[in-house]
């Protein structure tokens, strides 16, 4: 595909996100109007690889409505977010300022931040829980990080693994409880197109954008793509844990998230690297 095809495509999903928000906002998945608890969205083994963020620039790209982004603004960090959905963007600042956290919010296409974030560098970059399988070019993806980045400074992504999305969305009316390959775990085939009127989360259905796009990346090109951009990898884990019931056989875990009984696949993965 050209990359003014990628361009209407990315511009499909923005207006699809943009109508996605209100129904997000107000749904019980997020739990936007309980006492707020940010860390919830992130493993254990995020934070032991992220290291002491107290004091450090961290930047969250692709944030959606922000709720990972006040965790680092809690640890201390100098927490910026930016998000291509201009409804998205403007939650986000409602839930800082009700959180009373001191948060920035930018709305801009993650392969414009360079521009949009007027040159600033970051200590940390990161990403992830469904925000790269919305990028048409990884390479791409991976130079705007290493510019965005400080010398030493890291990028960390924590990815729903490939196989997951390969696995495609829980089973439908009908369907039995089995694990099916619905889509390729390599990308390279072009976009998934999806017409949805509910998304991920409850609520009542999506008015107006319903059509959003996904490209399949395997652990490979990302790999590729960071290591490329002049970036090294220190440290790759897969988790067979979720942060919500993705089926319904899943289990609670001492940690509070969930996992398969069986049988026992990466779900999730967390790809650290620097500058």
């Amino acid at each position: 595909m050209t990359s003014a095809e990628h361009a209407r495509l990315m511009r499909a999903n923005q207006a699809n996100w943009d109508a996605r928000t209100p129904v997000h906002v107000t749904s019980r998945f997020y739990g936007l109007d309980e006492d707020l608890d940010p860390e919830r969205w992130f493993a254990a083994f995020e934070w032991e690889d992220l290291g002491e963020l107290s004091g450090r620039d961290v930047l969250h790209l692709q944030c959606h409505l922000g709720t990972e982004t006040l965790a680092f603004a809690r640890r201390g960090a100098r927490a910026v977010g930016l998000d291509f959905s201009a409804a998205s963007v403007t939650a986000a600042r409602d839930l800082a300022a009700k959180s009373g956290l001191d948060v920035t919010y930018v709305q801009a296409n993650v392969y414009d931040a360079v521009k949009a974030l007027e040159g600033r560098r970051f200590d940390v970059v990161y990403t992830g829980k469904g925000a790269l399988c919305y990028l048409p070019d990884l390479d791409r993806w991976a130079d705007v990080v290493a510019r965005l980045l400080r010398p030493g400074g890291r990028l960390y992504v924590v990815e729903f693994h490939p196989l997951l999305h390969a696995l495609g969305p829980k089973p439908g009316p009908g369907e039995g409880p089995e694990l099916l390959l619905r889509h390729d775990y390599l990308g390279g085939a072009g976009p998934v197109h999806r017409d949805a009127t509910h998304t991920y989360t409850d609520g009542p259905a999506v008015e107006g954008a319903t059509d959003s796009y996904e490209w399949m990346h395997g652990m490979g090109e990302v790999v590729t793509a960071v290591t490329d951009a002049g970036m090294s990898v220190r440290r790759l884990r897969e988790s067979d844990e979720l942060p919500w019931p993705r089926w319904l056989r899943m289990i609670r875990t001492d940690s509070g998230w969930w996992r398969l009984p069986e049988p026992r696949i990466p779900l999730l993965y967390g790809l650290l690297a620097l500058r």
